[in-house]
């Protein structure tokens, strides 16, 4: 029987080229690992994972343009994974968690071989610690992160008017613009700040930064109005959310 088996397929995602070159001298001893694609930040990271399907992906925090997290977060990954970071306070949380190694910069071929190690045993087990790193990481996110074919949209959380529940998807408002995005309008709310976001209808988030007016649409129930003109429905209980935040102001 032949059990010779494919050699893990790795991805590089770090926008230093010579912290990306340190990785390749210290994956050149182990000729059973094969290095697929190296990606210089977050945005192409969200591609190459989608598009190459990596066994193991080497992956710095502090990027431009999306962070270590928002690319797992993007793009649902949630298996093999070593991130390599200058921020030793994210690689204590990391830690703490037990699921995913930290190569804290700089490091040496002996941490690294530790860390890969560790990372073989795991690359076909789920690890869910990293969900619940994500989770912790992104309870007040600044942006959401929208994938839409090959192209990746980042929206600032601040900038996000309302968001109206469709079906399956929700439909963030920004700018004049709409943005799909496969996430349920009650999992979006946990996630944002709700002081600032606040469940006016069942099918209506709204950005309080952007309320002009609150009008009555019939005995029981309101409209707000947007600084843009733009109408949505407030129902009974939004309405009696609003309430306290409006007197507030």
């Amino acid at each position: 029987m032949n059990t010779t088996t494919a050699p893990l397929r790795i991805l590089i995602v770090d926008d230093e080229p010579l912290a990306r070159g340190l990785i390749r001298e210290y994956l050149a001893k182990y000729p059973d690992l094969s290095i697929v694609g190296e990606s210089e930040h977050g945005l192409q990271a969200v591609q190459d994972i989608t598009v190459l399907a990596p066994d193991l992906i080497f992956l710095d925090i502090q990027m431009p343009k999306l962070s270590g997290l928002e690319v797992l977060d993007l793009t649902g990954r949630r298996r093999g994974v070593i991130f390599t970071t200058a921020d030793d306070q994210h690689a204590l949380k990391a830690f703490d968690l037990h699921a995913v190694d930290y190569l804290l910069k700089p490091f040496s071929q002996q941490r690294f071989d530790d860390a890969l190690a560790r990372a073989r045993r795991a690359v076909a087990q789920a690890q869910p610690g990293v969900q619940n790193l994500l989770a912790d990481a992104g309870q007040r996110p600044a942006r959401i992160l929208i994938r839409d074919r090959n192209q990746v949209h980042v929206i600032a959380v601040e900038k996000i008017e309302y968001v109206q529940a469709q079906d399956d998807y929700i439909s963030i408002h920004s700018a004049g613009r709409d943005y799909l995005k496969t996430q349920s309008l009650a999992e979006l709310a946990t996630q944002l700040d709700p002081a600032q976001f606040v469940r006016v209808h069942r099918s209506y988030l709204l950005n309080m930064q952007f309320l002009q007016s609150l009008e009555r649409a019939t005995k029981d129930n309101f409209v707000a109005v947007l600084r843009n003109g733009q109408h949505i429905p407030v129902s009974r209980s939004g309405y009696e959310r609003l309430g306290g935040l409006i007197d507030g102001r």
